[in-house]
C-alpha cells in the first residue's frame, strides 16, 4: 500500500512538473505570437461567419443555388432540344437548304449558256423563304425552351434574334 501511495505521489510531481514546463514554455514569445495569430484568424473567421449568417447573404445563396438549378435545366433542355432537332433532321436540312442557296446565289457569278433562268431565281427565293422559316422555327424552338429560366441575358438574345429573323423575312418577302 506504501508502494501504491508513492507511486500516486510521484504521478503527482511528474504532472506538475510537465505543467510548469508547459506553463513556462507558454510564456515563450515565439508561443504568445503564435496564440495571437490563432486569435486574431479566429475573430475574423466569426466575423465572416457572422457577415454569412445575415438575412442578406442567406438570400443570395439562395439565389445563387436557384440559378445554378435554373442554367443546369436550362442546359438540359438546350441538350435535348438540340438532340431533337438532330434527330428530325431539321438541322441538316437547312444546312442542305443553305448550301443549296450558296450554289444559286454563285451561279450568279458564273457565264453559263443561257445565262440564268428566271426559275432559277425563283427557286433561289424559295430556298432562301423555306431557309428563313426554318431559322425562325428554331429560334421558336429555342426560345421556348431558355423561357424556363426567367429573363436571362441569353433568352434576351434569342428574342432579338428572333425579332432579327422575323424582321429580315417580313422585308425580304412580304
Amino acid at each position: 500500500m506504501e508502494e501504491k501511495k508513492s507511486s500516486k505521489i510521484r504521478d503527482i510531481k511528474e504532472t506538475a512538473s510537465d505543467a510548469a514546463e508547459i506553463m513556462r514554455l507558454i510564456g515563450n514569445p515565439g508561443v504568445v505570437e503564435s496564440l495571437n495569430q490563432v486569435k486574431d484568424t479566429a475573430k475574423t473567421v466569426r466575423g465572416i461567419i457572422q457577415d454569412l449568417s445575415t438575412p442578406e447573404m442567406i438570400k443570395n445563396m439562395e439565389n445563387f443555388r436557384i440559378i445554378s438549378e435554373n442554367m443546369n435545366e436550362a442546359s438540359t433542355k438546350m441538350q435535348n432540344t438540340m438532340n431533337q432537332l438532330k434527330d428530325t433532321g431539321v438541322i441538316y436540312e437547312a444546312s442542305d437548304l443553305i448550301k443549296s442557296a450558296k450554289g444559286k446565289i454563285d451561279s450568279f457569278g458564273m457565264a453559263g449558256e443561257d445565262g440564268i433562268a428566271s426559275h432559277d431565281i425563283r427557286e433561289i427565293s424559295l430556298a432562301s423563304k423555306e431557309m428563313l422559316l426554318s431559322i425562325k422555327d428554331l429560334m421558336t424552338e429555342i426560345t421556348v425552351t431558355v423561357a424556363s429560366s426567367k429573363d436571362s441575358i441569353t433568352m434576351n438574345n434569342a428574342k432579338e434574334t428572333y425579332k432579327g429573323i422575323s424582321k429580315l423575312y417580313n422585308e425580304t418577302f412580304a
